[in-house]
């Protein structure tokens, strides 16, 4: 059955009513000025008997149009049943590298050879899809770090977000102490139990304000827990010019990870460091985070509401207009 939400101006249903009978009618002014009417030609018209036989039906539209208006007023609505909601309770910030070195194509991709960029998206939508009942967020970092998507349950929005960055829009460098630092000012508020970051890089901290062990520090005192994640192959075959011919050579692409630090980082915090070299090991690791174990939280119960103010408001209007149809054939039929 419909509810209503503000129920209370029902009450002023008889407030017309009650103002016809405690007001006194308007005193008719005196005219100032006195000018020909037709008065004395009123016998000449058509003859009317039973004096205005339209004053019921104007009447009871006026009520209509009242009662109607009240009804839109007070927010008619149809409350559906009750839909449980699994809300897992955990806040979980992923801050991604997006610095110059993503686009290194060591890695393989289906097959084919592929930047680090490009495996990381593919992962990334696999991992989100996973996170049914969390609420996720997304942090870019480069030479600088920023928001890219609150803390949302809306997974769809912040995939997309992710799917559409390209590299370098946070700049060549990489401030992974950022990164940290504005994942905890963001995971602070959020309840104690249930702060987790997880944070990926292909480097080393050269860019920005803080250190990634001070920024580790802050973590700590805000209850924010931190998983690393080192990605990059360790071997790449490079064509090179030396001796006066071009060869190939075995290099390390991830020479300039600094490991150590993210190995500390996450110990500090309570978290773990991973390791992933190709792209299935990426994978692998996204879906072990996925193991996490939850934070227990009460389903959220929601009842779906549709609103049905507009019914009872279309049916006033409708009654304006015949009240207002109903007014003008009257004034034709009596200067007709």
């Amino acid at each position: 059955m419909p509810e209503f939400a503000w129920p209370w101006l029902l009450l002023l249903l008889p407030l017309p009513w009650l103002l016809r009978r405690l007001l006194r009618p308007a005193a008719r002014a005196e005219a100032a000025l006195r000018v020909p009417d037709l008065a004395p030609f009123a016998d000449l018209g058509p003859k009317r008997s039973g004096g205005d036989r339209t004053r019921p039906v104007r009447l009871a539209l006026l009520w209509v149009m009242w009662i109607a208006l009240l009804l839109a007023a007070a927010r008619p609505e149809l409350i559906g049943d009750p839909i449980e909601v699994p809300v897992s309770g955990r806040d979980l910030m992923l801050a991604v590298d997006l610095s110059g070195s993503m686009n290194r194509d060591d890695m393989e991709l289906n097959g084919r050879p592929a930047t680090r960029l490009e495996v990381l998206k593919v992962v990334f939508d696999d991992f989100v899809q996973r996170r049914s009942g969390d609420r996720v967020g997304l942090i870019l970092f480069g030479t600088n770090a920023y928001l890219k998507a609150p803390l949302t349950f809306d997974l769809h929005t912040v995939n997309r977000l992710m799917q559409e960055t390209p590299l370098g829009i946070a700049g060549g460098r990489t401030a992974i102490g950022d990164g940290i630092g504005l994942a905890v000012k963001h995971l602070r508020d959020r309840p104690a139990e249930n702060r987790v970051l997880v944070l990926m890089t292909d480097g080393a901290n050269n860019s920005g304000e803080l250190e990634p062990l001070k920024a580790a520090e802050l973590a700590i005192h805000a209850g924010v827990r931190i998983h690393t994640i080192g990605f990059g192959s360790d071997d790449l075959q490079a064509h090179r010019f030396y001796g006066g011919t071009f060869g190939e050579q075995m290099v390390n692409p991830s020479a300039d990870m600094d490991e150590e630090a993210m190995r500390e980082v996450a110990k500090l915090t309570g978290g773990q460091y991973f390791r992933a070299r190709r792209s299935e090991e990426l994978l692998e690791i996204y879906r072990g985070l996925n193991a996490l174990e939850p934070v227990p939280g009460p389903d959220e119960i929601l009842r779906p509401v549709r609103s049905l103010f507009q019914w009872p408001l279309g049916i006033a209007l409708f009654a304006s207009l015949a009240l207002g149809l109903l007014h003008g054939g009257r004034s034709l039929w009596r200067f007709g």
